[in-house]
C-alpha cells in the first residue's frame, strides 16, 4: 500500500507542476510514471538537477569549410531546387536532382546557356534529348537548326513536330528565303516596306558571304569588293523580282550577264576589269549549286519551316556521304535559313515561343565557317533576352581551340565563360585540368569525373562492354559546388534517344542510357 500511495502522490504532484510551469512543486521520485511532464525553462530545482540561473546565449563562430571539417566532417551544402527537369537521384546522397537553367535565372544562374561535354558514348544527347523533353512540356519549342546526324528526327516526330530533311531527291532549302516576312511585307506601310526589304537583303548578303567563306567556295572571306558586288547584286536582282525570294542562280545570273548598274557599283569601264573583279566570286557560287550541292540549295524552298509545330528539327544526315565540306555549307544554310525565320517571325509578332536550342556535334558546327562562330558568339549573349535555352554539346575544349582564325578561337572560348551552367561526364583528367582554367573544379570533382572515363569500351574477350561513366554527370551552377547525378530513363525514352545501335539490350538495361 504505500508504493501504491507514493507513485499516486507523486502523479498528482506532477500534474500541479506542468500547471504552476516553472513556479510549481517539484517532482518526487515518481516522475517517470508521467513522461508529458516536462522542465521549466531554467529546469528542474535541486542540487544535481541542472537548474541554472542564467542562460547562456550561445556564441556564433565561423570558419573556413577545410578547418570546420575538422571538428565535424559531416556537412554537405543543399542540393538543387526540386524544379524544372527531373535528371535522376543524386550519386551521394540518393535525392532527386532536377535542372532548371532557364527558371534560375536571377537566383542560381545569370543565363540560361548550358555547356555540355564529355567523351563520346557517355550519353551527351541522351541528358541533352531529356532536357529538350521536359521543356516541350513547359511550352517550349525545340529546334534543330542542323541535325548532322539525323538523332534529333525520332523526338521531334514523337512530339508531332516537323522534321526537314535536306539532300538530292528529299527536301531543299533556299538560303535566301524570307520566310514569314514575304507575306507580310505587302501590308506594311512604304516607309517600313522599305526599311523591312534592307533588313531582308542585309541577311541575304550576310549568308552569301560566310557561304563564300566556306571550302565549298572561295575558302576565304570575301574582300570588301566581293562583298560589295554581292551586296548590290542582290537588291537589283530583289527589285526585279517584285516581292519574289532571290535564289542563288538568279544571283550568278545576274553577275554573269554584267549589266551597266554593276559597272556603276565597281567604278569600272571596260568588260575586261569588270570580269576580272567578280570572276572568284561568280565561279564560287555556282559551285553551290553544282557538283554535291546540286539540287539542295539551288532552288525555291520544297518545304517552308511551319512555326506553329512544337518542335522542329533541319536533318542533314543525307551530307555526311558527300564530306565535311558540304556538311559545312549545310550547316551555315540551313542555320542561317531556320533562325532567319524564326526571329522574322518573332519581329512580326508572328511567334512568342521561348525556344530550347540544342547545338550537338557542335564542334562540326564551329568549324562550318566564319558564319557559325559569329552566330553561336551571338546566342550566347542574347539568348537571355530571347528565352532560349541553348544547349552546347562538344567532346573536348580542344574543338573551339582548332579553329583557323585567333578571333574566331577568342569567341568560342568566350563561350563556355557566358554559359553559367556546365554539364560534365566523363572526361580524362587532362581535359578536366583544361576545364578547371575556365571553371575551377575541386580536387574531389576532378578525381570523381575522371573515374568514370575508360579507354576503351571493349572487354578482354573482345565483346563491347559499357561506358563506366555512361549516365553519369556532374552539374555545376556557377561557382556552387557540383551535384553528381545519375540519369535514368524510361523505356519510351531508350527508344527515342537511342544513337548507339551496337549497344547491347543488357547494357540499355544496366546503365538507363
Amino acid at each position: 500500500m504505500a508504493h501504491s500511495k507514493t507513485s499516486r502522490t507523486g502523479i498528482e504532484s506532477s500534474r500541479r507542476g506542468q500547471h504552476a510551469g516553472t513556479t510549481g512543486p517539484e517532482p518526487t521520485g515518481a516522475w517517470s510514471l508521467n513522461p508529458r511532464v516536462i522542465a521549466g525553462r531554467w529546469g528542474w530545482r535541486g542540487v544535481g538537477r541542472g537548474r541554472a540561473a542564467n542562460l547562456d546565449p550561445g556564441a556564433v563562430y565561423l570558419g573556413s569549410t577545410m578547418q570546420v571539417a575538422g571538428l565535424y566532417p559531416y556537412i554537405l551544402g543543399s542540393g538543387l531546387p526540386p524544379e524544372g527537369v527531373p535528371i535522376g537521384p543524386d550519386q551521394l546522397t540518393h535525392e532527386l536532382v532536377c535542372f532548371d537553367p532557364s527558371g534560375w535565372i536571377g537566383s542560381l544562374v545569370t543565363n540560361p546557356g548550358v555547356w555540355i561535354m564529355a567523351q563520346p558514348g557517355v550519353g551527351k544527347s541522351a541528358i541533352a534529348k531529356r532536357i529538350c523533353t521536359a521543356y516541350s512540356a513547359y511550352g517550349y519549342k525545340i529546334t534543330v537548326p542542323g541535325d548532322v546526324k539525323g538523332e534529333y528526327s525520332p523526338l521531334v516526330s514523337e512530339l508531332g513536330g516537323q522534321v526537314v530533311r535536306i539532300g538530292r531527291g528529299l527536301d531543299r532549302i533556299n538560303p535566301l528565303d524570307s520566310g514569314p516576312l514575304r507575306k507580310i511585307l505587302p501590308t506594311l506601310p512604304s516607309d517600313r516596306q522599305t526599311a523591312l526589304l534592307g533588313e531582308i537583303t542585309g541577311r541575304r548578303a550576310e549568308l552569301l558571304h560566310a557561304l563564300l567563306a566556306t571550302e565549298v567556295g572561295l575558302g576565304r572571306r570575301p574582300s570588301a569588293t566581293e562583298r560589295n558586288i554581292v551586296e548590290h547584286t542582290i537588291r537589283l536582282v530583289s527589285a526585279r523580282l517584285l516581292g519574289s525570294d532571290p535564289v542563288v542562280p538568279d544571283i550568278v545570273k545576274v553577275l554573269r550577264d554584267g549589266p551597266r548598274e554593276l559597272w556603276a557599283q565597281l567604278m569600272v569601264d571596260t568588260e575586261d576589269d569588270y570580269r576580272r573583279l567578280v570572276r572568284e566570286v561568280t565561279l564560287a557560287l555556282e559551285n553551290l549549286c553544282d557538283g554535291p550541292l546540286s539540287g539542295i540549295f539551288d532552288g525555291p524552298t520544297t518545304n517552308p519551316l511551319d512555326l506553329d509545330a512544337p518542335a522542329l528539327s533541319v536533318d542533314l544526315s543525307s551530307l555526311l556521304t558527300a564530306g565535311d565540306n558540304v556538311v559545312s555549307a549545310g550547316l551555315l544554310a540551313t542555320w542561317a535559313y531556320a533562325y532567319s525565320s524564326i526571329d522574322s517571325a518573332r519581329a512580326v509578332g508572328l511567334m512568342d515561343s521561348p525556344l530550347v536550342i540544342p547545338l550537338d556535334e557542335m564542334w562540326r558546327a564551329l568549324r562550318a565557317g566564319p558564319g557559325m562562330v559569329d552566330a553561336f558568339d551571338s546566342m550566347t549573349r542574347l539568348n537571355r533576352a530571347r528565352r532560349e535555352v541553348t544547349l552546347m554539346i562538344t567532346h573536348s575544349l580542344r574543338d573551339p581551340e582548332s579553329l583557323p582564325t585567333p578571333e574566331d578561337r577568342a569567341k568560342a572560348l568566350g563561350m563556355i565563360d557566358r554559359c553559367d551552367s556546365m554539364i560534365l561526364g566523363a572526361l580524362s583528367v587532362g581535359e578536366l585540368e583544361r576545364v578547371s582554367q575556365q571553371r575551377p573544379l575541386t580536387d574531389a570533382e576532378i578525381s570523381m569525373i575522371a573515374s568514370w572515363s575508360s579507354s576503351s569500351s571493349t572487354g578482354l574477350d573482345g565483346t563491347k562492354q559499357v561506358h563506366p561513366g555512361r549516365g553519369r554527370y556532374m552539374l555545376r551552377l556557377g561557382t556552387r559546388p557540383g551535384t553528381p547525378v545519375r540519369l535514368e530513363l524510361t523505356p519510351t525514352e531508350h527508344r527515342l534517344y537511342q544513337t548507339d545501335p551496337s549497344l547491347s539490350k543488357r547494357a540499355k538495361e544496366v546503365t538507363g542510357t
